[in-house]
């Protein structure tokens, strides 16, 4: 049985930021917890709050899920991910994504064509920068270095960082969710961060997986809600799952819908999705199955969560990363720790 570790997902800001988020990674890092993340969306970046908590703690490894591309450069982000790893002494987790094309075009004003190619030469050029074995040069389409398109000065040359990183393989890993993009994860990353995952249907995944290397993590993002009430414990994962198959995306693309149908429920993510677009949005949370949202999560009573863990910790699954209070940090600990 595998040794399961904890991560505590932060997750993006709303409005406001979280009151008492470092506090809540204090908390976390001293029940054991192994990591610990924040993302970002259209509103606050995910940088800036992993380092303000590397600086309130000493052990827990520290991870962005996700850093998007098209927010800034690879070199960027290689800068971003290399000064985080030096100031918290070798905790940094790149994680990365492609996001959407809603907000890749809508919000960073970038094209969102050929996620795959863009994912692979992204990975590329950071792993050339953090190796600093000779100055950066890239003949891709999307990350061309030296720049040599549209207004160029043609006086650009390739560099190498003047930081030395701190580690050469900071682990990099990538959210994916289609099989090319996993498969490709599992070729080029250390790790895959699955925004849900069955550890009872694994085999979906199994195939492209074969690429990668021993010490591979998966690490999905799982809701745990322990209540007495089994369907109100669902319910919140099954407005997330109708959120996210119904509305995240078009009708033509929307990656979290093709992936409910892979995992077995295609007729219902088209149900989900057409009552979503119709308005109908109780009526398309009442239509995710009990069956996919229980997968997924782990809810209900404690026993029962105690019993469904088992499976968890049989799967190939490295870490689950969860979100909740104070009492939540301490009760998933003591469950899995």
């Amino acid at each position: 049985m595998s040794s399961l570790k904890l991560g505590l997902q932060l997750g993006y800001w709303g409005a406001q930021p979280p009151p008492d988020f470092v506090g809540m990674a204090q908390e976390a890092e001293r029940l054991g917890f192994d990591s610990v993340w924040t993302a970002e969306s259209w509103g606050n970046d995910c940088f800036t709050p992993l380092a303000w908590v590397g600086a309130h703690t000493s052990r827990i490894r520290l991870g962005t899920a996700i850093a998007q591309l098209s927010a800034r450069t690879p070199a960027s982000c290689a800068m971003a991910a290399l000064a985080l790893d030096h100031m918290s002494g070798g905790r940094m987790m790149l994680g990365l994504g492609v996001s959407g094309p809603q907000v890749v075009e809508g919000w960073y004003g970038q094209p969102y064509s050929k996620p795959l190619a863009r994912t692979r030469e992204y990975v590329s050029i950071i792993r050339k920068i953090l190796r600093r074995e000779e100055p950066v040069s890239n003949d891709g389409e999307h990350y061309p270095l030296p720049y040599h398109g549209p207004n160029a000065w043609g006086q650009g040359k390739p560099l190498k960082s003047i930081t030395h990183p701190l580690r050469a393989d900071l682990p990099i890993f990538i959210g994916a969710e289609g099989p090319k993009n996993v498969t490709q994860t599992a070729e080029i990353a250390d790790g895959w961060l699955p925004l849900y995952y069955s550890p009872w249907r694994h085999e979906v995944y199994e195939s492209q997986l074969v690429a990668a290397k021993p010490g591979f993590e998966i690490a999905p993002m799982v809701m745990v809600n322990i209540n007495d009430d089994l369907q109100a414990a669902l319910r919140p994962v099954k407005a997330m799952l109708g959120f996210y198959v119904g509305g995240m995306g078009s009708k033509t693309n929307n990656f979290h819908k093709d992936l409910m149908a892979r995992l077995g429920f295609p007729d219902e993510a088209d149900q989900i999705q057409e009552l979503f677009f119709a308005g109908e949005r109780e009526k398309a949370i009442d239509m995710v199955p009990d069956t996919f949202a229980d997968e997924i999560a782990l809810c209900g009573p404690l026993d029962r969560i105690r019993e469904r863990l088992q499976d968890w910790k049989r799967s190939p699954v490295t870490t689950m990363l969860v979100n909740g209070d104070r009492e939540f940090l301490r009760q998933m600990a003591e469950l899995v720790l």
